[in-house]
């Protein structure tokens, strides 16, 4: 299946197509383009739009894309992936940059990726899988809200 969203992709653009591979279709292919053009290259190519303004799966409702996707595809039963959609939200919607500790540094760490690979989209999405593949470990990892971590399960 191809996905399209607009180039020079950043947080929620590069967190997208990571969830989409992982949870939804490890075989999808994404197309970044100007943003005038995602409609017309969407119906061309008969990719499905994200991160784009007016589409389902997009900032919706107070979401951002990647928690739309994750609504949109009933993935919200998975506690570490809502914990690191609260991480991508507060990276991605500046209001929102205190939702979550680790939501800054996420932002931090996105915007180095696009100021050393700029439009390079595919690249920093080759580069940055790794990164949520490791957030999204952590976050599996971290007790259930309101339990107790044992001391001898605890790592620093």
């Amino acid at each position: 299946m191809k996905w399209i969203t607009r180039e020079n992709a950043a947080v929620d653009r590069i967190a997208c197509p990571w969830l989409i591979r992982r949870f939804i279709d490890p075989d999808a292919e994404f197309l970044f383009v100007p943003p005038e053009r995602v409609t017309e290259i969407a119906a061309r190519e008969g990719a499905t739009p994200f991160d784009v303004e007016g589409v389902e799966l997009g900032h919706v409702d107070g979401r951002c894309s990647f928690e739309s996707i994750v609504l949109k595809y009933s993935l919200d039963g998975d506690a570490a992936l809502a914990r690191v959609a609260a991480i991508i939200h507060g990276a991605d919607v500046t209001a929102d940059a205190d939702r979550t500790p680790e939501s800054r540094g996420l932002k931090a760490i996105a915007s180095g990726f696009r100021l050393l690979h700029g439009r390079d989209d595919h690249k920093k999405l080759a580069l940055e899988t790794p990164l949520y593949d490791a957030l999204y470990a952590w976050a599996a990892a971290q007790p259930a809200p309101g339990r107790e971590t044992r001391p001898e399960a605890s790592h620093a």
